[in-house]
């Protein structure tokens, strides 16, 4: 009987608590309904089948949708949803208020760790720190920032050499220039051109090799230069490729093209590390005190980094880093001052002014070398029309944060958003919107440039003065507002340096050549791809300005 009175005891307890858990989670899930019935979310404004629609004019969608909303969710049909935002408060809250909130995740670091390995880019957490720790020490020396200056003004030199070359062989006299000596160029200055300049900069002062693809001089160099752009092209593929990782298994198609690619870049790099190394052993073991070398690589190697597969990482982040960004600025900044003749003599007579070495008839290497930092400082007007034109044409138009996931047709979103994150957990935007767990998050620094309320009813006209305080000095806004080189722990550590090396090119091509588009009446539009191309190129004439004639054609 005891026993039985025990049992039905145990029974009974049993049952009730049971049913206090089932109770609780009852009162759980209602807490749950009901707290999320008094989250707000922001408003819907479209799905991805609408970005496809305008996929040509993806840009431009974008704004149009940014102009009603300052934020708005696009539907993914899929768990998660995509949060596209151009209010700077909700953009500091990503970048730095929450940072630790919206990571990258493995997707996007299993599909770029062939090409990027564990570079910074790639990686999140301690990995991220110490590379950005490190990083940020190098780049802040000012060894290097005088080694770059030097290999900046070289190449922008070679670059107007290469105009003038061109007028050399395809020389017209102006019949219908008042001034007959005045030299027309034709020639198409193309975004190719810049790219490949700024290539070789941006080798040069990361590795210290004389890459020169604008003459290709150097067909080992070449070669390391094509199998890259192939590499970047066929792991970006990869993103709108949903068998990618079995045909890398059977190493067939794309991915064995990209394997071979591999192989060029990683024996010319690992070729170009342990030349460094060796030199540096070489010089440890004389009597001779080593001599400082300004470049990327070296520095790190000075640092006791000689990790072959460290280097190679970090080396190849930088490269694709600086690539294309400040050829395609170029590109578009050159494309703004044939549109407004009054701000590009406003310039040019700036860097005359700026720098007085440079006289009428003065030779290459002098023009070249009167771009000092004083005198760079001195070109406020020049950093205003570099900052304006990467406000209304930054070259990563809208910075992804979180993979897509959509089965419908990936290569209208994954093809262009590689830099992600992904909300890690539930989150309150300081607009007093909500954000889900795993909902993919954006800013647009593309439609957040043309938007009124943040520059005023001339939100989309080109106006450097908006830059400048009644001084002439230049004023910056914020990172999150102006948001083309990110902002808070990710903000760009090459900003300065992509400043300097676009104000020497533009310095010494603006003293030397007056540019005109070569049609006025075809229209320049961007291609809808990762960064901000200029869809068929930039075509301009380029003249020589009136006493440089002789300084170009040395």
């Amino acid at each position: 009987m005891h026993f039985m009175g025990f049992f039905f005891h145990l029974i009974t307890l049993t049952g009730i608590a049971l049913v206090l858990i089932l109770l609780v989670n009852i009162i759980k899930i209602f807490g749950i309904r009901l707290a999320e019935k008094k989250r707000r979310y922001h408003p819907i404004a479209g799905t991805v089948f609408h970005q496809l629609a305008n996929f040509h004019r993806m840009h431009h969608y974008m704004t149009d949708l940014a102009a009603k909303h300052r934020t708005y969710r696009l539907l993914c049909f899929h768990r998660s949803e995509e949060l596209y935002t151009s209010d700077p408060i909700n953009v500091e809250h990503i970048l730095k208020t929450n940072f630790q909130n919206y990571a990258r995740g493995l997707y996007h670091h299993t599909i770029l760790k062939d090409l990027l390995g564990d570079g910074i880019f790639t990686v999140d957490g301690d990995l991220w720190r110490n590379q950005r720790k490190l990083s940020s020490y190098v780049f802040s020396t000012r060894m290097l920032k005088d080694f770059s200056s030097g290999v900046f003004r070289s190449n922008a030199a070679k670059l107007a050499g290469v105009i003038s070359e061109a007028a050399a062989i395809n020389q017209s006299i102006d019949i219908q220039s008042v001034v007959v000596t005045d030299v027309v160029i034709i020639m198409d200055i193309q975004q190719d051109l810049f790219m490949k300049s700024m290539l070789d900069s941006v080798f040069k002062v990361v590795l210290g090799v004389e890459l020169d693809t604008i003459c290709g001089s150097n067909k080992e160099g070449t070669q390391f230069s094509d199998s890259f752009d192939e590499a970047s092209e066929l792991t970006f593929y990869r993103y709108v490729d949903p068998f990618w990782k079995a045909k890398r298994f059977l190493n067939v198609g794309s991915e064995a093209k990209l394997r071979n690619r591999l192989k060029v870049i990683d024996k010319y790099v690992k070729k170009v590390i342990q030349s460094k190394i060796e030199e540096i052993h070489k010089l440890q073991e004389s009597s001779v005190l080593p001599m400082k070398k300004g470049d990327v690589l070296s520095r790190f190697l000075e640092l006791k980094e000689k990790d072959p597969k460290y280097l190679r990482d970090i080396i190849l982040n930088f490269i694709i880093a600086g690539k294309d960004t400040t050829a395609l600025t170029l590109s578009w900044f050159l494309y703004m001052l044939c549109k407004h003749p009054p701000i590009q003599e406003k310039i040019a007579q700036e860097v005359k002014e700026a720098t007085k070495a440079a006289k009428d008839g003065s030779t290459m290497d002098e023009l070249a070398d009167s771009i000092t930092e004083e005198s760079l400082d001195k070109m406020q007007y020049l950093h205003a029309s570099l900052t304006e034109t990467l406000r209304l044409y930054p070259p990563v138009p809208f910075w992804q944060s979180g993979p897509n996931y959509c089965f419908y047709n990936p290569s209208i979103t994954n093809s262009l958003r590689i830099d992600g994150k992904v909300c890690l957990c539930d989150d309150t935007w300081p607009d007093g919107f909500s954000v889900r767990k795993g909902d993919i998050v954006a800013y647009q620094p593309y439609a957040m440039g043309r938007m009124t309320f943040l520059w005023g009813a001339d939100a989309e006209d080109f106006r450097p003065e908006r830059w400048l305080d009644e001084n002439g000095k230049f004023c910056p806004e914020s990172h999150f507002k102006f948001s083309a080189f990110q902002a808070g722990p990710r903000v760009c550590l090459g900003k300065e340096f992509a400043y300097r090396q676009m104000k020497v090119f533009a310095a010494i091509l603006l003293s030397s050549f007056t540019f005109k588009l070569s049609d006025k009446n075809k229209a320049v539009n961007y291609r809808t791809t990762i960064t901000l191309h200029i869809d068929g190129g930039l075509h301009v004439h380029a003249s020589h300005r009136l006493g440089f004639g002789k300084l170009l054609v040395e």
